[in-house]
């Protein structure tokens, strides 16, 4: 039962293909740098749903700024001074 296979169509690629944006590899180090993934507006949410929050709560934003968070938009969190933190920014978040 030798029967002949049908041939396949390739298309040639002629364009430059940049598929690799989020991953950098440098060949002197052996070092992968990955971009941050934002955290998720769940975890946000838990602090605010928690009983002994009235009107504030004390967090730290990626382990280094600490504020006083009053509420949450769909795309920032506001704070007691009036900043308005961009919620891509954000990569860990717990209460102080």
């Amino acid at each position: 039962m030798t029967k002949k296979l049908p041939e396949v169509y390739v298309v040639p690629i002629t364009k430059e293909i940049n598929n690799n944006k989020e991953i950098f590899r440098s060949y002197d180090k052996e070092e992968i740098l990955e971009k941050k993934i934002p955290i998720d507006k769940n975890d946000i949410n838990k602090i605010f749903k928690e009983k002994d929050h009235v009107y504030k709560s004390k967090i730290m934003i990626n382990d280094s700024k600490i504020v006083e968070a009053i509420g949450l938009t769909s795309t920032s969190l506001l704070t007691l001074t009036g900043e308005k933190i961009p919620l891509e920014q954000i990569t860990s978040i717990k209460k102080v």
